[in-house]
């Protein structure tokens, strides 16, 4: 496993991803449980690719099951956290329809394509990285309106038919991006938490 730099280039992101998503999840858990719950969907999905690069030398392997947990965390997850940001700010309608149609995207696995997949989870991230942004110029949270661009930056690059971006692999930047994106939110409900109180 040593002599695989380009599989622990891939994996240590992961990890890092994992425990940012982690630490999100534990401090909004009395600001928000939704996003929370998102923060901890997002962590799993990446602690489960993980497990995977590890199981893989023993023969074992988790890659459909982890697609799928990757594919279920964003189109839950995300969502999520638009819904504890829409939910603090009172516009609980929103709030409740992001998340419902959220759900319905996700009961649906079975019946997309893989590009329909990739379609579905890419428009997710749209939707929710705009929604946040949308809420966060408003409310002037700086924090909230850095991590909708760089969840959006990530959105983006995910569409990309790329294998390697600023030289390294493209699920290590990635992983990166959305650890910073996701530490952005955390920070941005803290603040939008600590404006109502």
């Amino acid at each position: 496993m040593a002599g695989r730099p380009a599989a622990w280039g891939t994996a240590l992101p992961s990890v890092g991803l994992g425990a940012v998503c982690l630490s999100s999840a534990a401090r909004t858990l009395q600001i928000n449980r939704g996003a929370a719950a998102g923060f901890l969907l997002q962590a799993l999905a990446a602690l489960v690719g993980v497990v995977g690069f590890f199981w893989t030398p023993l023969g074992l392997t988790l890659a459909a099951d982890s697609q799928a947990g990757t594919w279920v965390s964003t189109v839950i997850g995300l969502p999520l956290l638009a819904f504890g940001f829409h939910w603090l700010n009172g516009d609980h309608s929103t709030a409740n329809i992001l998340l419902g149609g959220a759900l319905l995207l996700a009961t649906g696995l079975e019946y997309f394509s893989e590009e329909g997949r990739a379609m579905v989870a890419q428009s997710v991230t749209i939707v929710a990285s705009i929604t946040i942004l949308i809420l966060s110029i408003f409310t002037m949270n700086f924090y909230g309106i850095l991590g909708s661009l760089v969840l959006s930056v990530a959105g983006l690059l995910s569409g990309v038919k790329v294998e390697t971006l600023l030289m390294l692999r493209k699920e290590a930047v990635l992983s990166c991006l959305l650890a910073a994106g996701n530490l952005a939110f955390q920070w941005a409900l803290q603040t939008q938490h600590l404006d109502l109180d």
